[in-house]
């Protein structure tokens, strides 16, 4: 790989949940959590699936966190049980949530090291998509934003949602790299409008966050830890 290629970068940008901290994890522990209390009705398999479909189905009304997942977990199990889930297992959907929201910051290994030499060489900006005032709470809590010159929130991560942001923020795509764990939300579309990107893989992903081999390119870096990136830049 040539390092030289990064040599006209401003600005680099980071995804928060799975680049910066532990997230995903979380989401699998509940969703277990979830499929032990509907075990009565379904197969885990069957309720993990059925509540797949869920959250995809109520993507573009709740966007996406915590809570949104939360309404989904719900939402599935009034189905699953045919209406006939106790308001005592509903209770108990609630709290997975509040207990996830709740949850420690846990900093991935490295990354304050490298945001510490990167934050003395170019504009740091934090991407990430999820419910605005959880994603508040977790970089405050990370102890992160003084690092970063910029925080935005978004609603998705498709082409045109990158694009109109930095015209916004007045950054020069040519000047721009993203780095983050998903190739959907924060690889794949920087590529293709003509920026560049970093992969770091998380040891898990969100169905939804997976592509196909078809849909990857060699147009990007991949690293197996964040650390890495320093190798660069």
């Amino acid at each position: 790989m040539e390092v030289m290629k990064y040599d006209n970068v401003k600005v680099i940008a980071f995804d928060a949940d799975d680049t910066l901290w532990v997230n995903e994890t979380y989401f699998r522990e509940a969703e277990h959590k979830f499929a032990k209390l509907l075990s009565a009705y379904e197969t885990e398999n069957k309720i993990d699936q059925e509540l797949f479909k869920m959250e995809m189905k109520n993507l573009s009304i709740y966007g996406y966190g915590i809570k949104g997942f939360v309404l989904s977990m719900v939402e599935s199990a009034i189905e699953l049980s045919n209406g006939k889930i106790s308001n005592k297992v509903l209770s108990e959907i609630l709290e997975i949530g509040k207990e996830m929201i709740s949850m420690p910051v846990e900093l991935l290994d490295g990354i304050e090291e490298v945001l510490e030499v990167l934050s003395k060489k170019y504009r740091l900006l934090v991407l990430t998509k999820g419910d605005l005032l959880d994603q508040e709470r977790k970089l405050e809590k990370s102890g992160l934003t003084k690092y970063f010159h910029h925080v935005e929130v978004m609603s998705d991560k498709k082409e045109k949602n990158y694009s109109d942001l930095l015209e916004h923020l007045e950054i020069d795509v040519n000047e721009f790299l993203m780095i983050g764990n998903s190739l959907r939300s924060d690889v794949l579309p920087i590529i293709n409008i003509g920026g560049k990107a970093i992969h770091v893989p998380f040891h898990t992903t969100w169905q939804h966050e997976e592509v196909s081999p078809n849909e990857e390119s060699d147009e990007y870096d991949v690293v197996k830890s964040i650390t890495e990136v320093l190798n660069y830049l």
